[in-house]
């Protein structure tokens, strides 16, 4: 009688449908702790949704370690070119587990294979080997990539390493240690300057200095019995937007639990797996990282006392953050360049390209694990990683812009987005904010200030905390984790769980879901919204606090002066490295009339260019020239990355000179250099018209090309394969 009634329809409809949805967000539940339990007792759990084959076990090296290299086995529908450069993959150990790269098939793996590379993966199992460091890690990955460049000496390249969040500074540090292995490197959302920021966000830069340093993490590690629980970093991240752990993640599942479930699962499977990190590993973290930011100091010393210096490596570096970010915001991606040089001169003299990506919106896990972000930034990566590759030495940021119908020489252009690299300079990194000396001295103040806590448990408590820790003590605490036990408590393993797979078997049998226009649904969505609001009032009252208190207690000066720090002191942090290289001016001068037609043409083609940046359509056009040349005439394009940049050094040197020099490297045959010209014509104006500079130092070019006397022709418009 009530359900027929106009007036109370409407809430028996809602009562219906939320109850319903209450049964099926409790299955949901249910399948999220069967998973976490099948995860928990497989060897090596992963969420890889690729295929694959082990190449490499890191626990059989002569140091073990418990990271492992795969193949990834395409599926059926790709080909892969054996030509082209692999793509390496390395996941990132900060509390969860492996296989994030490549949980589905629009992933940073998915695209590599699809643009036709060869992909592999660097993962992990969930327990740490007895003694491993992350020294030893970074030297098995530098193994796991020369095992694949042994496999892919005909490649075009060397191997791409791709790094997300933890997997990127630690393949940034093995770069350093192993500068000769790998190709462009691509770091994703990774911290490299912890402790840069803007004042009013990403207050989890505070957090160190608020609890007083790192000692909370050897007291962690010592009740784990040496072995600190990944949990507890997860618990971290979660803590940072309590809207989202607390309401906003569950409530979206329950209110769209017919079409969200797959999707839940298959994240809450990955974020449920918290791994394991011995003592020494995240006290590293921790110290030399996290709270010390030692790594662009240049402070971190290996066994053999090998300095781990950002400075050593060679291979370009692409840098790819968000705005949306709240663990690694722009600032801490992107400062540690701030942090090694004073100008992009010192960049260009130490032979390093820095490319970056900034994204407006998306969120730390959507960097690497959003598949819009995938088929869009990590496909233009994939599409233009030669183009990247061959960049003379230089900051740039990779700019996507559309293409449609009316984008020039459409041919030219790989995927939906075309992409362009842009000259910048420090200035453009110091626009998006950065710590002045005050909050400087204020971070260093709270580092000492850790030494010295740490000093103090590891003197007078940690033997106490040893001596009452056991290894069943330590896996019990574990398994009392909250994370864990939230998880856990949902599964079959309950047996009040018992009814719920069937009663929701029989709800999606007959579900009642209710119209979009009921008001208690309206009712329902309010308080949601009410619950969101209060709960990010908190977290904005909480981070505004932490932030106050953290600038105020350390940047007290007797706090400064009694850890050490004088009231003048001046950062002496950044390691001075001399980028004078080898060469001197007279041998690099030797160099302005040696080479050849490449060499000239190379030459010729960047003065007119004159870093400006480069061009997808500009840099394809050059390769499809390279391509259509006789296979026994045809440049490697290592060769041709060479001379780019070698050209590039000698018109930064003396531009007049070099320019003047071309003629004197120039064949004599008329034809040749005719279709040189050509040819350059072709590549400048592959992006649409030549601006007006770049024609008039296309018309200086023709007439050393031409020489004195020459009549004046146009430049024919031909195709690349017509221009031999």
């Amino acid at each position: 009688m009530l359900r027929s009634n106009p007036l109370t329809a409407p809430f028996f409809d809602y009562f219906q449908d939320a109850v319903e949805r209450s049964v099926l967000f409790l299955d949901v539940l249910r399948c999220r702790g069967n998973d976490y339990v099948e995860q928990s007792n497989r060897t090596a759990p992963h969420v890889l949704t690729f295929d694959l084959e082990l190449l490499v076990d890191g626990r059989t090296l002569p140091q073990p370690v418990n990271y492992g290299l795969v193949r990834i086995i395409p599926p059926a529908d790709v080909t892969i070119d054996p030509n082209k450069r692999p793509f390496i993959v390395f996941d990132p150990r900060a509390g969860h587990g492996p296989g994030i790269g490549g949980m589905k098939h629009d992933s940073e793996i998915g695209v590599a294979l699809r643009a036709g590379h060869p992909c592999y993966f660097v993962g992990f199992l969930p327990r740490p080997e007895p003694g491993q460091t992350i020294e030893d890690v970074c030297r098995a990955e530098a193994h796991f990539v020369q095992v694949i460049a042994d496999r892919h000496r005909q490649a075009d390249g060397k191997p791409v390493l791709i790094g997300n969040c933890q997997a990127g500074w630690q393949i940034m540090m093995m770069a350093s240690m192993a500068p000769d292995l790998s190709g462009p490197i691509l770091i994703a959302g990774t911290p490299l300057s912890y402790w840069a920021g803007v004042r009013g966000k990403y207050p989890m830069r505070y957090l160190g200095g608020l609890l007083g340093g790192t000692w909370l993490t050897w007291l962690l590690s010592d009740l784990g019995n040496g072995v600190f629980d990944g949990a507890w970093l997860v618990s971290n991240f979660e803590s940072n937007n309590p809207a989202n752990t607390f309401w906003k993640k569950g409530y979206n599942v329950y209110a769209n639990v017919d079409t969200e479930a797959k999707r839940y699962l298959d994240f809450e499977k990955w974020w449920g797996s918290p791994v394991l990190l011995n003592a020494e590993e995240i006290q590293f973290i921790v110290d030399e990282l996290f709270v010390g930011n030692k790594l662009t100091a240049g402070k971190i010393v290996t066994s053999n006392g090998e300095r781990v210096d950002l400075h050593k490596i060679k291979s370009p570096i692409i840098v790819f953050c968000s705005f949306g970010d709240d663990i690694t915001p722009p600032q801490q991606a992107l400062d540690w360049i701030l942090d090694l040089y004073d100008d992009v001169d010192g960049i260009i003299a130490n032979g390093q390209t820095i490319i970056y990506s900034l994204h407006q919106s998306i969120g730390h896990l959507g960097i690497f694990v959003s598949g819009k972000v995938a088929r869009k930034e990590h496909e233009e990566f994939a599409f233009n990683i030669n183009m990247i590759d061959a960049m003379p030495p230089g900051l740039y940021e990779l700019v996507l812009t559309d293409a449609d119908e009316s984008t020039p020489r459409p041919d030219l252009v790989e995927g939906k987005y075309i992409a362009k690299l842009k000259s910048r300079t420090l200035d453009d990194i110091r626009a998006l904010g950065h710590n002045d000396a005050a909050d400087q001295r204020r971070f260093e103040t709270a580092a000492r200030l850790s030494d010295v806590n740490q000093g103090l448990y590891r003197t007078g408590l940690q033997p106490i905390v040893k001596a009452v820790t056991t290894p069943a003590s330590a896996e019990f605490q574990r398994e009392m984790h909250p994370n864990r036990v939230a998880f856990r408590a949902f599964s079959d393993r309950n047996p009040v769980m018992a009814p719920v797979a069937a009663v929701a078997e029989n709800i999606k049998a007959n579900r009642h879901p209710v119209s979009e226009d009921n008001p208690f649904l309206a009712v329902e969505r309010m308080a949601s919204s009410w619950i969101v609001n209060n709960l990010e009032i908190f977290a904005n009252a909480r981070d505004a606090m932490m932030e106050a208190t953290f600038l105020g207690l350390y940047g007290s000066p007797f706090l400064q002066a009694a850890v050490g720090l004088q009231a003048e002191h001046t950062d002496a942090r950044r390691v001075r490295h001399d980028f004078a290289g080898a060469e001197t001016r007279a041998e690099l001068e030797a160099d302005m009339a040696r080479g050849g037609f490449l060499e000239a043409s190379i030459r010729a083609l960047l003065y007119v260019l004159r870093g400006g940046g480069a061009d997808e359509r500009q840099f394809n056009a050059l390769e499809a020239l390279r391509n259509s040349a006789p296979e026994n005439e045809r440049v490697p394009l290592s060769r041709l990355k060479d001379i780019l940049r070698r050209q590039a050094t000698l018109l930064r040197l003396d531009e007049r000179e070099a320019v003047a020099s071309i003629p004197k490297i120039l064949p004599a045959d008329p034809s040749r250099r005719a279709r040189a010209l050509t040819a350059i014509y072709e590549v400048i104006s592959a992006d649409g018209e030549p601006e007006p500079g770049e024609e008039k130092r296309f018309q200086d070019i023709r007439r050393l090309f031409e020489g004195p006397g020459s009549k004046k022709q146009a430049v024919p418009d031909r195709s690349p394969q017509q221009v031999a």
